[in-house]
């Protein structure tokens, strides 16, 4: 439809999985998950979603 800089989309899906692995981890911390490891499942999502949006 129309062009947007390719960092806009980068930053997007970054947000984008950011935000749908944090609600998930934070639920799992109210169940007893360590903080961390939820801070590193959030991390890896984005690091995933921003090679996907990169590379596919």
């Amino acid at each position: 439809m129309y062009d947007r800089p390719p960092h806009k989309l980068s930053l997007e899906a970054a947000v984008t999985a950011a935000l749908g692995a944090g609600v998930v981890t934070s639920f799992a911390v109210s169940q007893g998950q360590h903080p961390l490891l939820a801070l590193g499942i959030t991390a890896f999502a984005m690091i995933v979603a921003l090679a996907v949006d990169r590379y596919l």
